[in-house]
């Protein structure tokens, strides 16, 4: 695979800063009470959303988690209506109904967050028969954590992919806990990618550095473009906040959560940039003051928004 130039290798810092950025300012925002209901956050797992969806087209398809903020943003959805959404705001994607761990956008191929444990994946693999059997040339995606693949869909899924030989990525962003408890106590396997033996499809794992998902990505994504079947990329990150915005995770311990602080996909990936005369600091300056300045317009357009009204609560329901 080609590797990415200059302009590419700065396009794939932007976005990393920015969706930091935004996940930053939403921690804020949900502390402060102006965020209806939970989020979750995927500080320190930049590099996967964005090395991923460098590969998809607008009708490429992806599913993602309760922690899918980062693909949302990488796949391309505007800020303003992505904000407005989480605000609980009638000018959202979903008219503020989804918030956070349901947020989509069908005109970008979101299929949207999930809160159910592998929920997306049975989805996402319907979305590639759909795509298969139309023969649109779509790919799909579906991004998970590493407990979902001890769910039985994730294991019917996979079983029903490489049957086909769907066009889809199994992407999980194994961030080493699964809630509240860590790998080592709920999975008998090391790498979930050892879990595509048993279907007779690729099963690749790679650190959470932004070039090797890109390259591992996009090996994957056209393998399944091509018609050739799916593939189970593992992606080693490590999570560095609760599960959700909130939790002391007093189950874990500050050291072990300053080690994984240590781990920074978006600071390594500054300072390789840095090294290789790639960006000066001028130029970081530059690009948060721009994604800052673009962060505090969408929060104000969000807070201007209307709440939805309680008279349409059930239009759009199957009654």
């Amino acid at each position: 695979m080609k590797k990415p130039g200059k302009a590419k290798l700065i396009e794939f810092y932007t976005k990393m800063v920015r969706i930091r950025k935004i996940e930053q300012k939403l921690m804020e925002v949900f502390s402060n009470g102006e965020i209806p209901g939970f989020i979750h956050v995927s500080i320190g797992q930049e590099a996967a959303p964005v090395g991923i969806c460098s590969h998809l087209s607008d009708s490429d398809y992806i599913s993602t988690t309760h922690r899918g903020h980062g693909h949302a943003l990488a796949k391309g959805i505007d800020l303003k209506f992505f904000m407005a959404e989480l605000f609980g705001k009638r000018e959202g994607y979903c008219l503020g109904r989804s918030g956070s761990m349901h947020l989509a956008d069908k005109n970008l191929g979101i299929m949207g967050a999930n809160g159910i444990v592998g929920g997306g994946i049975p989805i996402a693999t319907g979305a590639a028969l759909a795509a298969k059997y139309k023969k649109t040339g779509q790919v799909v995606v579906a991004t998970f954590g590493e407990g979902a693949t001890s769910e039985g869909v994730f294991h019917e899924a996979l079983n029903i992919a490489a049957i086909h030989k769907l066009p889809i990525v199994y992407a999980c962003e194994n961030n080493e806990w699964a809630e509240f408890s860590p790998q080592r106590i709920h999975m008998s396997v090391k790498d979930v990618k050892d879990r595509a033996a048993a279907y007779a499809i690729p099963g690749v794992s790679v650190s959470n550095d932004v070039l090797k998902i890109y390259e591992e990505a996009g090996k994957a994504i056209k393998m399944a473009r091509e018609g050739r079947g799916p593939t189970l990329l593992e992606i080693k990150s490590e999570r560095w906040y609760g599960h959700y915005v909130g939790d002391a995770q007093k189950y874990r311990g500050k050291e072990k959560v300053a080690e994984a602080m240590k781990k920074d996909c978006l600071l390594n990936f500054e300072k390789l940039l840095l090294k290789d005369n790639v960006l000066q600091r001028k130029d970081i300056d530059r690009i948060e003051k721009e994604i800052q300045a673009e962060i505090n317009e969408a929060v104000d357009f969000a807070r201007g928004c209307s709440p939805p009204d309680p008279s349409e609560m059930m239009d759009g329901l199957y009654v």
